[in-house]
């Protein structure tokens, strides 16, 4: 399904528009380092994170390039498909698995090896058509352990949690490969491959039949705290329902107040220091051992643990082994590469990040007090300690880049024992056309970040002396397709951004084979302008080795040793903490109060 969008800037005129702010402050331009023809309506592009393959998903299935030469390696062709959502990790030498989500809704996995892509199941194959599921998103953890789909069926919305069986895919794929190779064999070899199972079913929280939610009383009274939360949940959301009803503009009248669907995101985490489920991947440092999650409209971040789920035993209401509780609504949520720190974008500008090992927060800040929503935020620079420092309290710092609605963008710099600081980094958009619909950090390269507009403009920012490092320009014919929707990726290991470019309509002459979609590619490795923005990138989380444990009574010693020597530097951070904490109270209720007043 190809969605193409009106521009509202000609190329020449957003490239003439480039070239004059690139005069006027000594801006440089990156040029082109190739353009590939690309298949017919492609959807999505992912990069492995060996950087050696691309994944490409269009019209009648997906495919496999070779990020070197970008040349197609493999493909897996059906009628009538069209993949709209594609994802690949490194699994073993040479095996790769992919994960994608078709038009219709299905979700499956693929096997990529010897120049082969191998089915192995359909997530949620319809047999039923009255009973239909649709799969809203599907993710795969990196090195492809575990996979994470949020299903909607009949108006109910749930997130499964699935377990792969990689180990034994990967022998059942070599078994099928030899039979084929073998000189007596028919050629056509029938696998029947493991099947996948599903570790946990998370449905979004109720509140326990018989609950009173009338009296606030009551409600502050339960003894038990997750129905305390869930029910402050539930209140919230009932009021907003009531007081902001949807209003049509052309009738002039307000409409039947709709509550929209429970959207629901979630993260895959690693082991965390000393938390309960982190001794049994000891072994496996890059396995996650529990996932978070929270609903929209919800002021709860919940977590997880995955080898606790009922294994065969989906229909099990699982129950939250940890509870994040926030003063705001949750708006979005990023996690740092070492899934140590959460960060939460919270209603009235504040952020909020989780410290997962000390079980506290990090630090509360008040963003901006005029500023819209927050609609996304991610971590920057911040990179795990090594194996020897993590096994101390050190002092934590973190960066985060956050997106407002408005089209704002906001660096935050926090920690423990410093100060918070928070930098706007640019203004409201005058003009729709400069809203910014990507705002990506860039891990290779130092306080960098990707900014693509949705007048197709696409740039280089440096967040944190807030200036405009280079334009990346397209060819004179073409231009960014749909950005109001992107399809780029990332190569962080050969230090390149492939995204994908359209005919520009208002080019005469365009042949059929020109109005296919292309492939640009720009490489910043091989560009002066970045050498001083370079920098080399630690083994991914996955290759880490993490404080190993062989037993619970060493697991225990351990872990008191590290509280009686952190106990002061406990102390300040709660201390801090709490300071943090009443200095944003006084702000947003000195907001509120303006707000009333006006």
């Amino acid at each position: 399904m190809s969605v193409y969008t009106r521009r509202s800037t000609p190329d020449s005129e957003m490239e003439a528009a480039c070239k004059t702010e690139t005069s006027k402050k000594k801006t440089a331009t990156l040029e082109l380092a190739g353009v590939t023809q690309l298949p017919e309506s492609t959807n999505c592009l992912a990069c492995s994170e060996d950087g050696r393959y691309l994944s490409l998903g269009h019209s009648q299935g997906l495919s496999v390039w070779c990020a070197s030469s970008l040349s197609r390696v493999a493909e897996w062709l059906q009628d009538r498909l069209e993949i709209t959502s594609i994802q690949i990790t490194w699994i073993a030498d040479m095996f790769y698995l992919l994960g994608t989500v078709d038009d219709m809704g299905v979700a499956r996995v693929f096997v990529y090896h010897c120049e082969g892509i191998h089915l192995l199941s359909a997530i949620n194959n319809m047999e039923n058509i009255n009973k239909r599921s649709i799969c809203l998103t599907f993710e795969l953890s990196e090195g492809g352990d575990y996979g994470a789909a949020s299903v909607s069926c009949s108006g109910a919305l749930w997130l499964e949690v699935y377990h792969f069986p990689s180990e034994s895919w990967l022998k059942e794929l070599e078994m099928a490969l030899s039979q084929k190779q073998d000189p007596n064999s028919s050629g056509d070899v029938e696998v029947k491959w493991t099947p996948i199972a599903v570790v946990i079913r998370i449905k979004p929280p109720t509140i326990p039949a018989g609950t009173a939610l009338d009296d606030p009383l009551v409600v502050l009274q339960m003894t038990d705290f997750l129905t305390h939360c869930l029910a402050l949940d539930v209140d919230t959301r009932s009021s907003r329902q009531w007081e902001e009803p949807a209003f049509d503009t052309d009738a002039g009248k307000t409409k039947e107040t709709i509550e929209s669907p429970r959207r629901c995101t979630h993260h895959f985490l690693l082991p965390c220091g000393q938390f309960p489920g982190d001794s049994k991947a000891k072994s496996q440092p890059g396995l996650p051992v529990a996932v978070c999650v929270w609903w929209s409209g919800s002021h709860n971040l919940l977590q997880y643990l995955l080898q606790k789920a009922p294994k065969n035993k989906p229909d099990v209401e699982p129950m939250p082994d940890v509870l994040w509780p926030n003063a705001k609504e949750i708006l979005c949520s990023a996690v740092s590469r070492c899934t140590r720190y959460v960060a939460l974008g919270l209603d009235d500008g504040l952020v909020c990040v989780w410290d997962r090992q000390l079980g506290s927060p990090l630090s509360v800040v008040l963003v901006s007090v005029t500023d819209t929503a927050f609609s996304c935020m991610q971590f920057v620079d911040y990179w795990p300690v090594s194996a020897n420092d993590s096994q101390t309290f050190t002092e934590a710092k973190v960066n985060l880049l956050v997106l407002c609605k408005s089209g704002t963008i906001h660096t935050v710099t926090t920690g423990r024992g410093i100060r918070s600081c928070t930098v706007q980094l640019t203004e409201r958009p005058k003009h729709s056309g400069d809203l910014p619909t990507v705002t990506a950090s860039v891990p290779f390269l130092h306080s960098l970040s990707l900014v693509v507009q949705r007048n197709g403009k696409m740039f280089l920012q440096d967040v944190i002396n807030k200036t405009t490092v280079c334009f990346l320009i397209p060819t004179p014919t073409h231009l960014i397709g749909t950005p109001c929707n992107p399809v780029y990726a990332l190569n962080t290991k050969q230090q390149t951004l492939f995204i994908k470019g359209d005919q520009d309509p208002s080019c005469s002459g365009s042949s059929k084979e020109g109005n296919q979609s292309q492939l640009f590619t720009f490489r910043f490795g091989e560009s002066d302008i970045f050498k001083q923005y370079i920098v080399s990138l630690p083994d991914s989380p996955q290759q880490q080795k993490t404080l190993s444990c062989v037993t619970l009574e060493k697991a225990c010693n351990v872990y008191l040793q590290q509280r009686v020597a952190s106990g002061g530097e406990r102390n300040k951070a709660i201390t801090q903490t709490w300071r943090q904490l009443q200095e944003t109270a006084v702000m947003v209720q000195q907001r509120h109060s303006r707000a009333a007043a006006s």
